[in-house]
């Protein structure tokens, strides 16, 4: 083999390697140029979930805020709407107080309730012997009721049963009643009415105005409610 020979050989075989070694490169830049943008993509997408994640928790964070702030403001208006009404309801109380009041200065009206609270309370102990407590300033209003309270009960034992039943009254002389409402008063107060008890304060009913007041008035919410407040709910 002369020395041209040989030459074209080895250029043959250099244009051959080179060739090789282009498609190589080809490859591995196009290997590399796919990994690129696979991990690009990735990228993107990882970076995109993080913003939409972010997002949300942000958006939850202000939903979460209004519902609260909202939740807040209607318990703040229920709780000014109830008081609003404890305090028409209060007033309604009051003004009741004042008209018993008014209403048990009368000598007539109060003897004849007085009377009525006694027998209610004897109805219920069914005792021969009853002792009857009231307001000290009330002793001589409540001792002129005795008796007839004492017939009106023998009376309706008589008409309900046909039996023949009495009761012995008497004024608690040693315990009052506390003294009626007043501006300047401290502690304690009663509008009045009767407390009646036997066997030595072991047994007693509780006939006050004020005890007999809180009752229709607890009872007579509903009714009260519907007439003050006809277009609001409960």
């Amino acid at each position: 083999m002369d020395t041209q020979e040989a030459s074209k050989q080895i250029e043959q075989m250099r244009t051959f390697i080179l060739a090789e070694a282009k498609d190589k490169a080809n490859d591995i830049q196009k290997k590399g140029e796919e990994e690129f943008s696979i991990e690009v993509h990735k990228l993107i997408t990882e970076q995109k979930e993080k913003v939409r994640q972010a997002y949300e928790r942000k958006t939850k964070h202000v939903e979460t805020s209004y519902a609260i702030a909202k939740s807040m403001a209607i318990n703040k208006q229920r709780l000014e709407k109830i008081k609003a009404r404890q305090e028409v309801m209060k007033k309604v109380g009051d003004e009741t107080k004042g008209q018993l009041v008014k209403e048990m200065q009368k000598q007539d009206s109060g003897k004849k309730f007085i009377s009525q609270l006694i027998v209610q309370g004897l109805l219920m102990l069914l005792e021969k012997e009853v002792v009857v407590r009231c307001r000290q300033s009330d002793v001589a209003l409540v001792q002129g009721c005795l008796k007839d309270a004492s017939e009106q009960y023998a009376k309706i034992i008589k008409t309900e049963s046909g039996a023949t039943k009495s009761c012995a009254l008497t004024i608690d002389s040693s315990t009052f009643l506390p003294p009626a409402p007043a501006a300047d008063q401290h502690g304690a107060s009663c509008l009045g009415g009767v407390l009646l008890h036997c066997f030595n304060g072991k047994i007693t009913i509780d006939n006050t105005i004020d005890v007999r007041l809180n009752l229709v008035m607890e009872q007579a919410k509903p009714a009260i409610r519907s007439l003050l407040f006809p277009l609001q709910k409960a």
